[in-house]
């Protein structure tokens, strides 16, 4: 039955409530459907409770992080409080959306995605006589197992080092925790395309100045790289993820000087290849390295878990070692919708 936001009781025991986040939980003693046409329509469980013990978390007027723990059910916010920024900080600048073509929710460590078994004949677009069988698609699981990974980082501060810090201060640095946790998945997601997910299905690997790939090895051409675009047939290399010394090799070429991809780059700071496809650089790619996909066929993202907080630490003001955790891991969905483009 629902309560209103100021008769809530707070306690620890909603952050160990078994597939629900504590956010989640506050909803349901706290449905934000009854504050429909209230001056509180817009906020979520949690912000009402920030509101109910007056916390300020952002601007210049943020209250310090002791205000938290003014009493012992306001300090049961404070985990959330940290959970937030960090998710915050993950989805910042973050380019695994442009790159996976799903994303799917699992509770566990060790996860077989399934796969379509078609050939050469099967992807043919031929004619199919009156009372003759149609083609088939096999979809099964796969072989091996896709591991998830725990990534994280510890928040290793002492509450007498934070405790007059302002909140929005505090939020900076959770959000760069934020950051490196979503660096990691990335630097996962990279290698699962360009090795596999452990069903032997690495993404195939073009060298320019081998066929079929023209030009002089360790000089980029457009010419390579339209020979590297024409062996995606029949998907389409809409996403290319490159390192810095790639992404300057490619801004140096007369193709990408046209005006229009200038504008739209300073426009709005996303840069587009003549080829249509979208380009994007990251440190998480080796060196001298270029990988194509076609992002709706590609790549699979398993979510093991949301950002965990330990929040019995935090509450309790321990905030020595306290672990920030997000726990995903990544399987190839058609091996050929990715492949890899080396210089050298």
């Amino acid at each position: 039955m629902a309560v209103h936001f100021d008769n809530l009781k707070l306690e620890k025991g909603m952050y160990a409530q078994g597939g629900k986040t504590f956010s989640q939980v506050l909803e349901e003693y706290d449905p934000s459907e009854q504050y429909r046409g209230t001056a509180m329509e817009g906020m979520d469980a949690y912000q009402r409770q920030l509101k109910r013990f007056d916390i300020k978390v952002k601007g210049a007027g943020s209250d310090i992080v002791e205000k938290f723990f003014a009493n012992t059910e306001s300090a049961v916010l404070f985990p959330e409080f940290v959970s937030r920024a960090v998710r915050q900080g993950m989805q910042e600048e973050n380019i695994l959306p442009a790159i996976t073509a799903t994303v799917t929710n699992f509770n566990g460590m060790d996860y077989r995605s399934i796969k379509s078994d078609t050939d050469d004949e099967d992807k043919s677009l031929r004619v199919v006589a009156e009372g003759a069988a149609l083609p088939e698609t096999t979809v099964k699981v796969q072989n091996n197992l896709v591991k998830l990974n725990k990534r994280g980082r510890l928040l290793v501060a002492s509450y007498e080092a934070i405790r007059f810090q302002r909140l929005d201060l505090f939020a900076v640095t959770l959000r760069q925790i934020g950051a490196h946790i979503a660096r990691m998945h990335l630097q996962d997601a990279i290698d699962v395309i360009m090795k596999g997910d452990g069903n032997n299905n690495p993404a195939k690997t073009y060298k320019i100045g081998t066929t079929p790939i023209g030009g002089t090895a360790s000089t980029m051409s457009y010419a390579a790289l339209l020979d590297f675009w024409a062996q995606f047939d029949p998907y389409e290399m809409n996403t290319m993820l490159v390192s810095s010394d790639v992404m300057l090799a490619l801004l140096k070429m007369p193709e990408f000087q046209n005006p229009m991809t200038g504008l739209n780059f300073q426009g709005t700071g996303s840069l587009t290849t003549p080829l249509g496809a979208k380009l994007l650089r990251t440190s998480a790619m080796p060196a001298g390295t270029m990988i194509g996909l076609d992002k709706n066929y590609a790549l699979e993202m398993i979510n093991g878990s949301e950002v965990q907080v330990e929040y019995d630490k935090l509450i309790d003001r321990q905030l020595q070692r306290a672990a920030i955790t997000s726990i995903s891991g990544f399987a190839k969905l058609f091996e050929d919708a990715s492949k890899v483009l080396t210089l050298k």
